[in-house]
């Protein structure tokens, strides 16, 4: 999920931070007599030598096959994720540190990766002058070709591939020509949306949010991206439940899906799903998709991609990313919000509403800028909770990586990964880290912490370029999460709600919505 606003929405508003940059300059001076000269050169060192002396990295005994299926059940089912990673934090009083990741035996050959959980070690993995990113999106272990056409999708491409700038450029390409269609078609999808919660509620006194919601962003995805609207096709409802699918058959060694551990494990850990269990239905999404995509495909043969591989690509960022990004993040925000209270809530309607009234009763995405609540509202939801959590990348070379306490030397070929919640919770840069604070990000001195904001593969306050890993639809997902706020405090003025856990994030119930 992901893009350049440049192409998108005129650039969002923050300070930005100068970079800093090594230089080597030069001078040369020569005397007047006639015996030959030397020049002199000054050169000044491109490369900041670590503030802390070289540590080892710290790691515990790691025996072939059976450390790396226990860290596996330790991940999944004795500690759970989180306490997973707390545990080894107090083990080796270091945020950077040797484990095993799932899936590891016998689908990932080597599990064992450097762990980076805080915000100082984390931005490394956005650095492609220091990490490579081929292979690496799903971690230790990489889908079958088959679940994509046969090609290695964009987000499986390094920048250095010649494919990761053509195919980077079409999605570009895609953005701004939808760009015109993205607002009045969310407003449209989630009217109906909305109205259905409310009928539900009426009849039912609770409604659950997860599954209409799935169908509605596809539906909005569909029209605004590919002028096309699902139910005046013959694929009508289909696509939630094929997309589901197909994502499970890609992500089921890295998920748990509630099943008794043993025969979760034996199942979808130490092998993956058969592909040709879902050919059939993916071969529908393709055929959707590629009626669908006319214009697009013509740009990627002008560009030089061919029709099938562009298709399969735009598949996969369409319903992958977008698609599965915004099934999470929704879900994820509406809890966060609503936990927050109605004091909260009251707030952002009268800022939501007060903007929209000046502005003659229009959405428009200037006027959400005039929105400081709303916006940082969004922040704090991509901060606490980032839609994708983890991060991987291969180092090209030797180099020295430093924590807030600590550095360590990197060998060409080690893969890092980092769990973008702890760095996004980083104690040592913001305060009640662990805490939703709505006005968190407000104001300058709040502004300044948007460099801390991870979720697209890049800081908040840098774009997504042909050059690099961030997040082609950045801004867009962005755009479309400030939509949902304002929509939602258009209509109501507080709402509440109940929780559950779910495979992918929070599985939410609206049990009230008050106007």
């Amino acid at each position: 999920m992901a893009t350049s606003t440049s192409l998108v929405i005129p650039p969002l508003q923050f300070h930005r931070g100068s970079k800093r940059r090594g230089s080597i300059s030069a001078s040369i001076s020569e005397t007047s007599t006639n015996t030959p000269s030397i020049p002199s050169i000054t050169i000044t060192p491109t490369t900041k030598p670590p503030s802390f002396p070289i540590q080892k990295i710290p790691e515990k005994s790691n025996f072939p096959f059976i450390t790396p299926v226990k860290d596996r059940l330790d991940y999944f089912y004795f500690q759970g994720r989180e306490d997973f990673f707390k545990s080894r934090i107090q083990t080796h009083r270091s945020t950077v540190f040797r484990a095993n990741m799932p899936p590891g035996p016998f689908i990932s050959q080597d599990p064992n990766v450097i762990v980076l959980l805080d915000a100082k070690s984390f931005p490394v993995l956005f650095d492609t002058s220091k990490v490579e990113k081929k292979d690496v999106f799903t971690g230790t272990y990489t889908p079958s070709l088959e679940l994509t056409g046969g090609y290695r999708t964009l987000s499986y491409l390094d920048p250095s591939e010649p494919n990761h700038a053509k195919l980077k450029s079409l999605l570009f390409f895609q953005l701004k020509s939808a760009a015109m269609k993205v607002i009045p078609e969310f407003r449209s999808t989630f009217a109906t949306f909305f109205d259905e919660m409310e009928t539900e509620l009426g009849v039912n006194g609770k409604a659950k949010f997860n599954d209409p919601c799935g169908t509605t962003c596809f539906n909005f995805l569909a029209r605004s991206l590919y002028n096309t609207n699902p139910a005046d096709t013959k694929f009508d409802k289909e696509a939630p439940g094929i997309i589901k699918k197909w994502i499970l058959f890609q992500l089921s060694p890295v998920l748990t899906l509630g099943l008794p551990w043993l025969i979760e494990d034996l199942l979808i850990h130490q092998a993956r799903l058969p592909p040709a269990l879902i050919k059939s239905s993916y071969a529908k999404l393709y055929d959707f998709f590629y009626q669908s995509s006319g214009p697009i495909l013509d740009e990627a043969e002008k560009i030089g991609i061919s029709r099938d591989e562009a298709c399969h690509n735009l598949i996969f960022s369409t319903c992958f990313n977008a698609y599965g990004g915004m099934k999470i993040l929704f879900p994820n925000m509406v809890k966060q919000i609503g936990r927050a209270g109605a004091k909260l809530h009251r707030k952002l309607a009268e800022e939501i509403r007060s903007v929209v009234r000046s502005n003659g009763g229009k959405i428009t995405m200037a006027g959400m800028e005039q929105m400081p609540l709303m916006k940082s509202v969004v922040y704090e939801s991509f901060r606490i909770e980032p839609p994708v959590p983890l991060q991987y990348g291969r180092a090209k070379k030797d180099f020295v990586i430093e924590s807030h306490v600590a550095a360590f030397e990197v060998k060409e070929g080690e893969v890092l990964f980092g769990y973008q919640p702890f760095a996004t919770r980083d104690p040592k840069i913001f305060e009640k880290s662990e805490d939703f604070v709505p006005d968190r990000f407000m104001g300058e001195e709040g502004e300044k912490l948007l460099k801390y904001v991870f979720w697209s593969n890049g800081r908040e306050t840098e774009s997504p370029s042909v050059d690099n890993k961030q997040c082609a639809g950045k801004d867009f997902v962005v755009l479309v999460s400030r939509l949902l706020v304002v929509e939602l405090f258009l209509r109501y003025d507080t709402f509440d709600i109940e929780v559950k856990k779910s495979a992918l994030g929070a599985a939410v119930t609206l049990t009230s919505l008050k106007r």
